[in-house]
């Protein structure tokens, strides 16, 4: 059965709140990092779902993968997830990393291009 927006906005508030969670602990954790967010289409929910984690610069985001930050990243995603309620998705596929300066650089710091 087709979710509703009513459905939607449920899901995406949940998101929201649990993902924040994950973030604000990442950033005490995790140097460099700074923010997280998430693209959706709801109508290929959840399959669709992206976490994107955004490091200040591509050096910071480079050290946090080399010394095994990204399974934390991943962990905290799919702690998040499953709180909001959201079916298991795979972690590969889910999450991206990327950086304020990669977005600079190619996008002119438009974030919302950059992630369409």
């Amino acid at each position: 059965m087709p979710s509703t927006k009513r459905d939607n906005a449920r899901i995406e508030r949940r998101l929201v709140a649990t993902l924040t969670e994950a973030c604000e602990i990442a950033k005490a954790e995790i140097p460099g990092f700074d923010w997280l967010t998430h693209t959706v289409d709801y109508a290929i929910f959840p399959q669709s779902l992206r976490v994107i984690w955004v490091f200040d610069t591509r050096a910071n985001l480079d050290h946090a993968l080399a010394t095994g930050a990204e399974q934390r990243m991943r962990e905290l995603t799919a702690a998040a997830l499953h709180d909001a309620e959201v079916a298991p998705v795979p972690m590969e596929r889910c999450v991206r990393f990327d950086s304020e300066e990669a977005c600079s650089a190619q996008h002119g710091g438009d974030w919302r291009r950059r992630l369409a």
